[in-house]
């Protein structure tokens, strides 16, 4: 299955340590060698990077690890191909544009379904590619479009778009594997399912999240006249297996949490510490916030 990753901050961090270990998966360390993807985000639109060939051989992506990309908000993704060839078409993130903003879309998991004749979602949003994934993000644009086309300046309200998205989510865990990150240019989508772990078994957790703050120093702004002595820092980080030691916690099945400035939010926009706040997609049509069972 491919691997995905995820970065959400209060003020624009450096991505390549994160990056870096996510590489070696891409083929050194892990079978994810049909492509990789990253796009970031700075303001309603992305810096989009993909290569249809093994991140760990990627020079391009080398040089991102060493010279770091700050960004606030970031996707990426290592593709192991199931459906579509592998080419550029194929590769994730995609991107498309709605309300004047940059939406990135990727995933982890098989939709054959959609790939049917009959079934084949065709409307606003159509596929550039012939990959299951990139048809699930023209399917989840279809059902975002009605509220991103009524608003004229401002983003439509978080509880509103979790909603909808929440309701796509439970769909598409029928049809399959359904760990998605989505993001809109104002916050970051995170729908854990399951995913196929070491012993071969298919099961959650599909995703993992961890959570950081902390003070530092900001020389940067001295040579621009601000002397600012401390800027405090809050960074969420989703990714399909821990990158480092720390302690990830993982993320149950059918949770969704919205990040923004790298604080998790509930489905009426409220912040919520790790502990608090898995938002599950039920069964039933109504979002509910429920608390981690330990």
């Amino acid at each position: 299955m491919c691997e995905l990753f995820a970065m959400s901050s209060r003020v624009p961090a450096t991505l390549g340590l994160s990056i870096g270990h996510l590489a070696r998966h891409g083929g050194a360390e892990g079978p994810h060698k049909d492509g990789w993807g990253l796009a970031c985000y700075e303001g309603r639109d992305c810096l989009l990077l993909r290569e249809p060939r093994p991140a760990c051989e990627s020079l391009l992506l080398g040089f991102v690890d060493v010279q770091g990309v700050r960004t606030c908000m970031a996707v990426s993704h290592l593709r192991l191909a199931t459906f579509g060839a592998r080419s550029l078409q194929n590769t994730q993130p995609f991107v498309r544009e709605l309300g004047g903003r940059s939406h990135v879309f990727a995933h982890n998991g098989d939709f054959p379904q959609l790939l049917e004749p009959a079934v084949r979602p065709v409307g606003r949003f159509r596929a550039i590619g012939d990959s299951d994934s990139e048809l699930a993000f023209c399917a989840l644009l279809e059902r975002l479009a009605p509220l991103w086309d009524a608003c004229t300046s401002e983003p439509p309200p978080l509880s509103e778009r979790l909603a909808v998205i929440a309701d796509f989510s439970r769909g598409m865990r029928a049809l399959g594997p359904a760990n998605f990150i989505y993001a809109d240019a104002d916050a970051l989508f995170i729908h854990a399912h399951r995913r196929t772990q070491p012993d071969g078994q298919l099961r959650p957790p599909g995703l993992y999240l961890l959570q950081r703050a902390c003070w530092e120093s900001a020389p940067e702004l001295q040579d621009a006249g601000v002397h600012l002595q401390t800027v405090r820092q809050e960074v969420a980080l989703v990714a399909s297996v821990p990158l480092t030691d720390e302690l990830w916690e993982p993320l149950g099945e059918g949770d969704l949490i919205a990040l923004r400035n790298g604080r998790c939010h509930d489905a009426q926009g409220y912040w919520r510490s790790p502990a608090q706040i898995s938002l599950r997609a039920p069964s039933q049509p109504a979002m509910t916030a429920v608390t981690h069972s330990q």
